[in-house]
């Protein structure tokens, strides 16, 4: 069985700099940004750099209201707090991106 991050928006770390997390684990991640036909293969692109057995059954798309913005949620296999760390650097990093939570 696959355990889950619970309360990824609270602090991933405590007062004296341990994970909050048990790894490995399932994370999801919200990205954000302009609705674009390669949106979402550039972002699985980006994760597979970071999960290799990432796979597009892991993203959930969302437009927004206005057909403007599209919002992923890609669930990552997270098997540390310096991955995570830097697939979001990666991830906000890219010039598609406007946001990632």
């Amino acid at each position: 069985m696959k355990k889950r991050c619970h309360n990824r928006r609270k602090a991933v770390m405590n007062s004296s700099n341990e994970s909050l997390l048990q790894f490995p684990c399932d994370f999801p991640i919200k990205v954000m940004g302009k609705a674009h036909p390669q949106f979402q293969q550039a972002i699985v692109e980006v994760v597979r750099q970071f999960d290799v057995e990432f796979d597009d059954s892991r993203v959930q798309s969302r437009p927004s209201s206005g057909g403007n913005y599209v919002g992923l949620t890609v669930t990552v296999r997270a098997t540390s707090r310096a991955q995570i760390d830097d697939l979001y650097r990666a991830l906000t990093g890219h010039p598609m991106v406007k946001v990632v939570l």
